[in-house]
């Protein structure tokens, strides 16, 4: 499959995500559920992804989420 998403670069199969902290993060405080439209192609390389990593896909949505916060804090 041909993207031009950024999730679709070879740098992005070599994401590493601490299981130990997606689980307590799912424990910390009440969550708003949200919702977000995105492209069917796009859900299924999340899905993708997310079955190669051994997490729900909407657990690697809400990680990239919390990370890419995180980095724009960082930056700031």
């Amino acid at each position: 499959m041909t993207s031009k998403h950024a999730k679709s670069l070879p740098e992005y199969e070599e994401v590493e995500f601490d299981k130990k902290a997606v689980k307590n993060s799912r424990r910390v405080g009440r969550k708003m559920p949200t919702s977000v439209s995105l492209p069917p192609e796009v859900v299924e390389e999340l899905k993708e992804v997310a079955a190669k990593k051994g997490i729900p896909y909407q657990v690697l949505m809400r990680s990239f989420i919390i990370e890419g916060l995180e980095s724009l804090k960082k930056a700031s």
